[in-house]
């Protein structure tokens, strides 16, 4: 099987004045459709430039990326846009939420640069929302929702152009453990039942119980791959 996504010998250098920053080293990963696959690692091991480069948000400095068999290393921005835009769905730390927009409204604008129907976006939308179950809060803007309920809008805007693969960068990283284990119980619903690609970005190792496969990532670099339960010395 080939797949869905797939880094090869990745590097990103940020030139800073005369330093340069090595913050990819060769990074080599693969994404098979349908799997849930964390990206671990500490704070400085390239982890969010790593997501950069599987979210097809930056272009690396050299190695190829390849998004369903297409290598998308070298596209103009324009492209990379449309690419995201149909390919994947985000969701954030900080949930990224318009203020001024209702739940509704936010998980619909997605779709407007789709350029679907304004009927079709508001049906969708609320669909998405009854399936975070949300039906509930969907005129509510985000300063009226708690933590939770504004990642459940983050996760169904995600889905709002149903994507093939939803990147989730630090989940829950603003939320308390039990809220966000009811948001990583919705991923896995996403994984199981609607076959969603889920690739998760985290340093929190009490995440990893959720997904099927994880890449630990140290000094820009994958240093092992494991398959289930990981414990503290796997990441020494």
């Amino acid at each position: 099987m080939k797949p869905i996504i797939k880094l090869e010998d990745v590097w990103k250098i940020y030139e800073l004045g005369e330093v340069k920053v090595e913050a990819l080293r060769g990074l080599n990963l693969e994404v098979y459709k349908g799997e849930f696959l964390t990206v671990f690692g500490k704070s400085g091991s390239g982890k969010s430039t790593a997501l950069n480069m599987i979210g097809a948000l930056d272009i690396p400095t050299k190695g190829r990326i390849y998004l369903d068999g297409k290598n998308i290393s070298r596209l103009e921005e324009s492209d990379l846009a449309q690419l995201r835009g149909k390919k994947i769905g985000f969701v954030f730390q900080t949930f990224n939420l318009i203020p001024s927009l209702t739940a509704l409204e936010n998980v619909m604008l997605p779709m407007v640069f789709q350029e679907m129907i304004r009927a079709e976006r508001i049906k969708r939308a609320e669909k998405l929302l009854k399936d975070v179950q949300l039906e509930h809060r969907v005129n509510h803007k985000p300063n009226e929702l708690s933590g939770g309920e504004r990642q459940r809008v983050s996760i169904a805007r995600a889905l709002a152009n149903n994507p093939d693969v939803v990147l989730a960068d630090e989940p829950t990283g603003n939320l308390d453990s039990k809220t966000g284990d009811e948001i990583m119980s919705l991923f896995v619903n996403l994984n199981k039942k609607f076959k969603k690609t889920i690739i998760m970005v985290t340093h929190d190792m009490s995440l990893i119980k959720f997904s099927q496969r994880t890449y630990i990532l140290k000094d820009g670099k994958d240093i092992k791959t494991i398959k289930g339960k990981i414990t503290r010395e796997m990441i020494a």
